[in-house]
């Protein structure tokens, strides 16, 4: 069969880390015509971010559609399960709640069991915390792993899971089978980026060694500068600092301490926040914070005064823009990672934005034409759920009762958006939440967070009424009974890791 004139010739990544990597990789596993050729440049000199250890449940899916054997995936990035985030000190300080992964407990005639617990702890009941009904969030507390059954019929089923992995060798791995598939890798250093005078196309690349590379569609993996989508297309970029203030992360890895816990923590400071990802061979730390309010100095001290093990290098200062650009895709060139936005890790979504923003390049795929209508699209698209991601992590620093620091009270007191002002209402008056299309973050992402920061609902949906309270109780009984004995029964996370997928010794 012969391949349509209009179909791409070739595609030019630019820039390769945790993004280019992911984008090459699915690119040379699905776009196989024969025809279009896909480049990847990048520079040996130009390092990554390469932080963004942590990962939510999609990426299991990712990995899956490229084929990528679980087991082999885990020795290759040295990476661990990861089950949920817990996040201490940030509804005041000593507090600590636990976002997990998965469900909560068991829907009855198409009532949410969280629904079932805010009436029962509205009514006085002896209940215990939400987070006790999630098998994921049971698990991760007793340091426990299995991944979940097929079986729909049993608890097992409702195991939900991501990773933590070492970014820098999750982009070698991809690496490997994206050149196994066709990809190809050129080294070497863009000095200039050439046009087309009336449309304002890019029509290539060109090195410092005078090699000029042509392509069709760029994709601009280049991280925060944004050599193409902004260097070249001048775009424009939308600020959230307002809503999100924090503008500088340090990090440093430790050396690994004890049993690796099957799930992120996420601790408050003064000005900010701090991370604790285990991996198998090490442990990523890290402290995003407000520049306004602390200085890289006292960062850095607060970061090495907090680590669980010896430092293995020195730490490392990122600046950032929260927001993201006024376009992802503009004429033919599309950012994916850094060099399309950015928001700081709080709910580990960096690497959930670069597979979203391939998934919905390959949903949107274009020819030589070129149709304005698929970029807009995905512009519409992704500017929508950056917002909605955007929204999550300001409920993280709004919804707080920190007095401690002029940076607590400054978020605590800040106005938000329309669309989060609206969600937290809703959950006020009766506990109810709403997705909007295909919004990231479920019923049971936001119901954890609204709960675990200290805004509890009014009331419970009035549906439950018909319900006799002593039903109500039986059906919270056998679910936390039915979670806490399964959990029992599965392997530590440490025997999980060292019978399945151990990697080499560092």
């Amino acid at each position: 069969m012969s391949v349509p004139e209009h179909t791409l010739d070739r595609i030019v990544i630019v820039g390769g880390g945790t993004a280019g990597w992911m984008t090459a990789a699915a690119l040379a596993r699905f776009v196989r015509n024969g025809r279009t050729r896909i480049d990847l440049v990048e520079s040996e000199d130009i390092g990554t971010v390469g932080v963004g250890e942590a990962t939510i449940p999609p990426i299991v899916a990712f990995n899956s559609l490229l084929g990528l054997d679980e087991n082999e995936f885990l020795r290759e990035t040295q990476a661990t399960y990861k089950l949920g985030i817990e996040f201490d000190g940030w509804h005041r300080e000593g507090s600590a709640y636990m976002h997990p992964f998965g469900d909560y407990g068991r829907d009855v005639d198409g009532i949410k069991f969280y629904q079932f617990w805010l009436r029962l702890k509205a009514s006085g009941e002896p209940v215990p915390p939400l987070e006790e009904f999630c098998l994921s969030a049971v698990a991760a507390r007793k340091g426990r792993f299995a991944r979940p059954s097929p079986d729909p019929r049993t608890v097992l089923h409702s195991m939900a899971y991501a990773f933590h992995f070492d970014a820098g060798l999750y982009a070698t791995y991809l690496r490997r089978h994206a050149e196994r598939w066709g990809a190809r890798r050129t080294e070497g250093k863009i000095v200039g980026v050439n046009q087309n005078g009336e449309t304002g196309f890019i029509e290539s690349v060109t090195l410092a060694s005078g090699q000029e590379i042509a392509g069709d569609l760029f994709i601009d993996c280049s991280g925060f500068r944004g050599l193409l989508i902004e260097g070249a297309l001048k775009t424009g970029y939308e600020d959230w600092t307002h809503w999100l203030p924090c503008d500088r992360a340090v990090a440093v890895p430790c050396e690994a301490t004890g049993e690796p816990i099957p799930y992120t923590r996420a601790t408050a400071r003064r000005a900010g926040w701090q991370w604790r990802i285990p991996l198998q061979h090490r442990i990523g730390n890290g402290h995003v914070y407000c520049s306004a309010h602390e200085t890289d100095e006292a960062a850095r001290d607060t970061l090495l005064a907090n680590l669980d093990g010896r430092p293995t290098a020195e730490p490392r200062l990122l600046r950032f823009t929260t927001g993201r650009r006024e376009k992802f895709w503009n004429r033919n060139c599309v950012a994916i990672g850094l060099s399309g936005g950015f928001m700081e890790p709080l709910e580990s979504t960096s690497i959930h934005l670069i597979q979203a923003g391939i998934s919905k390049l390959l949903a949107l795929f274009p020819d030589k034409g070129f149709n304005p209508v698929e970029a807009d699209e995905y512009n519409r698209l992704t500017i929508m759920q950056f917002e909605q991601i955007r929204d999550f992590l300001i409920l993280h620093y709004k919804a707080t009762e920190r007095t401690d620091s002029d940076f607590w009270n400054h978020v605590r007191t800040m106005s938000i958006p329309d669309s989060l002002e609206r969600k937290i209402e809703l959950f006020r008056s009766k506990g109810r939440i709403f997705r909007f299309e295909d919004e990231l973050f479920g019923e049971a992402n936001w119901v954890s967070v609204l709960l675990g920061q200290g805004i509890f609902p009014s009331a419970w949906d009035p549906i439950l009424d018909s319900l006799p309270q002593d039903q109500v109780r039986r059906q919270a009984s056998v679910v936390h009974t039915a979670l806490h004995q399964t959990a029992e029964q599965l392997p530590t996370h440490r025997e999980f890791i060292a019978r399945a997928c151990a990697a080499e010794p560092a």
